[in-house]
């Protein structure tokens, strides 16, 4: 049977997502599996969204003190960042999303949709404020705080939209520059991704070649405030950002762990990252704002050049 290529986008999760299946199915069934692939993402952000008043995730900020029965979906997705988090002595840190709406980011990127404030949630919180119950899958928030899930639900979603796509001899699901590539391209071979120029959005500074693994960038360029000109990466200690990097880029087996890690790894700084990184065995790329390249010692297995 005749290899195709389908590609279809939508905008979703306050980005554009991009879907492209090569295979010798149908086109209906391929059609089918990407209408399912976009169904994965508008759930994700109807329970994840920091700017949906009627996500689950922002009516959890609403219960303090009790301990709240969630979704599978939330309770992983919180599970997975506090795990971060500890990793990271709290550089990476879930509830960042008071300090966030302090600094201006407190509206939908694409909507502008802007949420009912969570009361009392002024007072200085952090992810050790944040208790889970993994027997009864429940969530206790200690202190008002305001969750922030951007860091990882869309590799969240990408992870939960493969399962529909693994059957297709290939496929790459691209959510704003977090991008899963399972199997092969049309030509058979494994899948190059581009390293985004963060100063020149239609040039790379790199490629890399995989095949079933995923690659997140984290960039000051993909969300800056308008007024005081701040980019999203914020660091929770000094609530501050950094104006030393551009980017990083992480490559890992699935998308939730390689957004996390690349935000959390950007956070930490080129070389205590790498350090970090290079620890949990995965590979990183850094652009430093001064367009030079940082990479961890094994990045050349992904074909970087």
């Amino acid at each position: 049977m005749k290899i195709k290529s389908v590609v279809r986008s939508i905008i979703c999760m306050d980005t554009l997502i991009t879907v492209k299946v090569v295979s010798a199915h149908s086109e209906s069934f391929i059609h089918q599996s990407i209408d399912q692939v976009f169904d994965v993402f508008t759930f994700v952000e109807s329970t994840c969204s920091r700017f949906d008043d009627n996500s689950e995730m922002r009516n959890l900020s609403r219960h303090v003190g009790s301990a709240v029965t969630v979704s599978p979906l939330l309770f992983e997705a919180i599970r997975f960042s506090l795990e971060l988090a500890g990793m990271t002595n709290g550089i990476f840190d879930p509830t960042i999303g008071r300090l966030m709406e302090e600094k201006g980011f407190s509206r939908h990127y694409l909507n502008g949709r802007t949420p009912a404030p969570i009361p009392d949630s002024t007072h200085p919180a952090s992810y050790t404020d944040v208790e889970i119950d993994e027997n009864h899958r429940t969530i206790k928030l200690l202190k008002p705080l305001v969750l922030d899930l951007g860091a990882i639900a869309k590799g969240m979603a990408i992870d939960l939209a493969k399962r529909i796509l693994d059957s297709f001899e290939g496929f790459i699901i691209d959510a704003g520059g977090d991008i899963f590539a399972g199997g092969v391209n049309e030509n058979q071979q494994p899948w190059r991704i581009g390293i985004r120029h963060p100063l020149e959005k239609e040039s790379t500074m790199g490629t890399l070649c995989i095949s079933d693994m995923a690659v997140c960038t984290s960039g000051t360029y993909e969300r800056i405030h308008i007024h005081n000109g701040m980019h999203h990466l914020i660091d929770p200690h000094k609530q501050a950002t950094s104006e030393d990097l551009f980017s990083c880029t992480v490559v890992a087996p699935y998308a939730m762990l390689a957004d996390g890690a690349s935000t959390a790894a950007f956070l930490l700084g080129q070389e205590q990252g790498r350090k970090w990184l290079e620890d949990a065995e995965l590979q990183g790329l850094w652009i430093t704002s001064s367009l030079q390249i940082v990479t961890t010692n094994d990045m050349k297995r992904y074909g970087y050049e």
